[in-house]
């Protein structure tokens, strides 16, 4: 069992995610990690979501960023979803995470900012065991 899933839309996404992992290291937290596209690939990232035991996602992406969202619509664990920087400076990843519709929550850090989002996943497995 791994406390944290952590899923990039793209390869291209890993730098974010590299910033994730040293956080998610250094409180001593298990995590999993793979790259599923929410558009290319809608099958296998269900499966895997399904399929996963992690007590909280991370779903990382840009551009549209639908990954988060389609998530969240998946499980009823925790997700936080991570805005990745692109040809809109971020914003446009920002706004689609943050407006999720009700049922579909997503908590959202800032643009790149996969130390927050991994920082609030500690603290999420944290007030679990509380």
């Amino acid at each position: 069992m791994v406390d944290v899933a952590v899923i990039c839309g793209s390869a291209s996404d890993s730098p974010v995610a590299e910033k994730v992992f040293a956080a998610l290291k250094e409180h001593g937290v298990s995590y999993d990690y793979t790259v599923i596209s929410a558009h290319r690939d809608p099958e296998r990232l269900d499966e895997y979501v399904k399929a996963s035991d992690a007590r909280v996602f991370i779903a990382i992406a840009g551009l549209s960023a639908a990954l988060p969202g389609v998530v969240a619509s998946k499980t009823k664990r925790p997700v936080i979803g991570v805005p990745v920087s692109g040809t809109l400076m971020g914003i446009d990843a920002l706004l689609s995470i943050v407006q999720m519709p009700k049922g579909v929550p997503v908590a959202c850090v800032g643009v790149d900012n996969g130390v927050n989002a991994a920082l609030l996943a500690v603290r999420i497995l944290e007030a679990g065991r509380a």
